[in-house]
């Protein structure tokens, strides 16, 4: 494996760069010097919404591009590259299944902030949902929204495979329906995914799947990865992107994307 002629690394946050605890590590910061000394290009790329990146990675967002809400927005310092938001034709579909089933809890996800339901609070899940959306408002219809929505995010406490996947599914032929977490499930525009996000930067630098390394854990990064020769799946990875990954790093608790950047650094001396 020769990583000598990356010129971009992607990674997704949650089960890939971030450990259990939603924490970087220090040694992440410490290699990513490293990568901005040799011109490598690197890009966040989460189903968060971009002021959650920002926050995880304060300390270098001017020095990154942030592909947030699964690729329904792209930024690079401060200025909008991209934003898709929702089709808005069968909206109130999807809504009216979210309200009829109570085990369903959704996010509405805007640019500016996202706006969790009445019922998801009640059920005791505001300390859950802030971890992943930390600006927030609470609403009793989504008639309340003002903003375009970019992104629905359904959580489930259990699973949401098993759970909201199947009850959702039957939209997939207008909208990207997508399980991307154990938890959770996203609804976006049908191009509102990772994969057009990162072709578009591929294609804008004059970037190569040869010079591409990309990291993920879940069906939400398939489409990325399927963008670069060194596509790699965490050792926690679920199975449909252990399948499609071209190679296999260690786990997000055991340093899988540090492992392989370090690596990646020492090929370029």
């Amino acid at each position: 494996m020769d990583l000598s002629n990356i010129k971009l690394v992607v990674t997704d946050l949650d089960g890939t760069l971030l450990n259990s605890n939603h924490e970087v590590s220090p040694l992440f910061f410490e290699l990513f010097e490293s990568l901005k000394q040799h011109n490598i290009l690197f890009v966040a790329a989460s189903g968060r919404p971009s002021y959650s990146i920002t926050e995880k990675l304060h300390t270098i967002k001017d020095d990154i591009i942030i592909v947030a809400e699964n690729g329904g927005m792209v930024i690079s310092k401060d200025k909008l590259l991209l934003s898709t938001p929702i089709d808005t034709t069968n909206l109130m579909d999807i809504v009216k299944l979210i309200d009829d089933n109570n085990h369903v809890h959704p996010v509405y996800c805007t640019a500016s902030k996202a706006y969790f339901s009445k019922k998801s609070i009640s059920n005791g899940l505001l300390h859950t949902l802030q971890e992943y959306y930390p600006k927030y408002s609470i609403i009793e219809d989504i008639k309340d929204i003002k903003e375009d929505i970019i992104k629905i995010a359904l959580y489930h406490s259990e699973d949401s495979e098993k759970h909201i996947y199947p009850l959702f599914k039957p939209f997939e032929s207008q909208y990207k329906i997508k399980v991307s977490g154990k938890n959770w499930v996203d609804i976006s525009d049908e191009l509102a995914n990772k994969g057009h996000a990162i072709n578009m930067l591929q294609e804008n630098y004059n970037i190569t799947e040869d010079e591409t390394l990309i990291f993920g854990d879940y069906n939400n990064d398939i489409e990325m990865l399927k963008l670069a020769t060194y596509s790699f799946a965490m050792e926690n990875a679920h199975d449909n992107v252990l399948a499609i990954a071209n190679h296999k790093t260690k786990s997000n608790d055991d340093f899988g994307v540090e492992y392989i950047l370090d690596k990646l650094i020492k090929a370029k001396l």
